[in-house]
């Protein structure tokens, strides 16, 4: 059995911060979450170490007993499994949208060393396992808030996401993930939100893009235009002499921003739209106009 490196499993040094470990575990259990690699035993068994390194340096405690043991940890080995019992294995479990979790076993070096206590004597209070798990939102549910219902070992949590919610935030739930053991208190759930990309809107920060189709008559002469928001069809002024490819800017009619009574703005780009299927009346007009505007620039 060897030595566990978890620094070196989640990119990371010794010098890390608790904030630090948060985010890499977070990213890399995005990457290699069986979710997203099906039938991937490579990535299967990436996801359960460095949850694993995840449930020791996640921990203060747990951190500050690996990093006393080191590499040295198999001489405190004997004493451990001195206790009576070694007791079932502790499991690190993710959830998927599906609705169930799946895990697996921690690795035998976890279970040498943090496992049972050391020196034989009784285990302390120790917190549970944390979960991770994934929902999918669409923009319109980011935008207006919605909520999803969990199933966490056959109990059932009603989930709510605030307005302006964003792709790739991680939210917790407190005290409801894995149960801890002598009296520890239970482990948490990280649920990390991915935004689906929408057929209109793109979405930067708090702000949204989009694009405007929009007569030529009306970029010409000036006047009004339908334009598709978050909150519906609205009519806004198009002056006069806009040119295809101005972007208006219309405050407030972005995304909600997370937690705060504030909206991002809407980006609105001009998208000319050429006449078609023109009379010989209209043709003859236009050629008119391109003579008369030929003569005033000779």
């Amino acid at each position: 059995m060897n030595y566990k490196d978890y620094y070196k499993i989640l990119g990371l040094t010794k010098a890390a911060t608790q904030e630090e470990i948060k985010k890499a575990f977070r990213k890399l259990a995005v990457k290699y979450h069986p979710d997203k690699n099906p039938g991937n035993k490579a990535a299967e068994e990436k996801f359960k170490e460095i949850s694993e390194a995840h449930e020791v340096l996640g921990d203060p405690e747990k951190r500050k007993k690996y990093d006393e043991l080191g590499e040295n940890w198999q001489q405190y080995q004997g004493n451990a499994q001195q206790e009576n019992g070694r007791g079932q294995r502790q499991r690190q479990r993710q959830y998927s949208e599906s609705g169930s979790f799946e895990g697996g076993d921690f690795s035998d070096f976890f279970e040498s060393v943090f496992g049972s206590s050391f020196g034989g004597g009784s285990r302390g209070a120790q917190k549970g396992s944390d979960y991770s798990a994934e929902v999918q939102l669409s923009l319109e549910e980011a935008y207006n808030g919605t909520s999803r219902l969990l199933e966490v070992d056959g109990e059932k949590l009603q989930m709510k996401f605030k307005p302006g919610v964003k792709e790739g935030q991680s939210l917790r739930i407190r005290g409801k993930g894995g149960p801890g053991s002598n009296k520890g208190a239970r482990g948490d759930i990280y649920v990390t939100v991915h935004v689906s990309e929408h057929p209109h809107f793109e979405r930067k920060e708090n702000d949204l893009h989009c694009e405007a189709p929009v007569d030529v008559y009306t970029l010409i002469l000036g006047g009004k235009a339908t334009i598709h928001t978050m909150k519906g069809m609205i009519k806004i002024d198009i002056p006069k002499e806009t040119e295809n490819g101005k972007v208006l800017r219309l405050k407030g009619m972005g995304m909600p921003v997370f937690g705060k009574d504030e909206f991002g703005d809407l980006y609105v780009k001009m998208k000319a739209l050429l006449p078609k299927n023109l009379s010989a009346e209209e043709i003859e007009l236009f050629q008119q106009l391109k003579n008369k505007n030929h003569e005033e620039t000779v």
